[in-house]
């Protein structure tokens, strides 16, 4: 009977199955160091960050530990601030989606002129910047701002709205402003999928004598499932984590009735009296809020 050479030996041990996996962590492993170094190590100094309380430079942990987190119950500033954010989050979210489901559903048909014009002009608000198109939103919903000016011309209002210091009106102008810029983003998701549905399905639909509107619920829209379930998640957890409109369109006012949750965080954290450790806490509700809603849209819109 012969012996194994240690040659080989180590010729079995690397089978091709065994380099595959070999050469797969050498990709995975500094990609997910960097997460590991720049995502989760933050976020478990965030959440120790959340037990503490003092000043930036001596924090001290709370007694008892979840001091912070029980504060959040009594302050009214933070309940408007989250009840706020989840009004944009349920009137604004579905708004977005219908739209940007339309707007790709017309621009997929091959027959339309000006496809690329069409698609350009809906997009080009997501690629203008943040704090110029809210600076632009507050010119035109002054008092004495254009949208006032026209609604009056055109004999649909007989006085003009103090849209920016009332504050059902001014979180209108908020949720305008998110439907406006981030709809024609969410298109090009729903349009990038429509392009891999076959046309000769919306033919054989309209021959069986299939409307638009049927096509659309009846083809284009289950088809669609996967994109339309990482969009809604994407514009959930975005909308959850809304910033810049507060800050840059109504300052949070009035009288902190359009504030957010991410700007009540920075106002605690960076204005007035800095609270680091309560500032934390409640960008860790937020994280549990991000990841639960996002785990039960993955539970009901998948279906396998």
């Amino acid at each position: 009977m012969t012996q194994a050479t240690p040659a080989s030996k180590k010729k079995r041990f690397w089978t091709m199955e065994r380099k595959q996996s070999a050469a797969g962590w050498c990709f995975l492993t500094p990609a997910a160091l960097l997460i590991v170094i720049f995502s989760f190590w933050p976020m478990i100094q965030a959440f120790l960050t959340s037990l503490k309380r003092g000043l930036p430079t001596r924090l001290t942990y709370c007694e008892p530990l979840w001091r912070n987190y029980e504060r959040m119950l009594s302050d009214k500033v933070f309940i408007q601030s989250v009840t706020n954010t989840f009004t944009y989050l349920i009137i604004q979210v579905p708004i977005m989606l219908v739209l940007a489901i339309i707007f790709a559903s017309l621009l997929n048909n091959k027959d339309l002129k000006f496809r690329g014009l069409f698609r350009t002009c809906i997009f080009l608000p997501c690629a203008t910047g943040l704090v110029a198109y809210s600076m632009i939103f507050r010119t035109l919903f002054t008092y004495d701002g254009m949208v006032n000016a026209v609604l009056l011309g055109s004999g649909i209002l007989s006085e003009p709205i103090n849209w920016l210091n009332e504050p059902f009106y001014a979180k209108v102008v908020i949720i305008i402003g998110l439907i406006w810029r981030w709809t024609g983003y969410n298109m090009v998701f729903f349009l990038s999928g429509m392009q891999g549905i076959e046309y000769s399905i919306y033919e054989a639909a309209r021959i069986d004598g299939a409307n638009q509107f049927q096509q659309l619920t009846k083809i284009t829209i289950p088809l669609l499932r996967p994109i339309i379930l990482v969009t809604s998640i994407m514009s959930i957890n975005g909308t959850l984590q809304l910033f810049d409109e507060s800050v840059n369109l109504t300052r949070g006012g009035p009288a902190n009735m359009t504030i957010t949750m991410s700007h009540y965080i920075y106002n605690t954290m960076f204005t007035k009296n800095p609270n680091f450790g309560y500032a934390a806490a409640m960008s860790f509700v937020i994280l549990i809020m991000v990841a639960v809603l996002s785990a039960i849209q993955m539970k009901v819109g998948d279906k396998r």
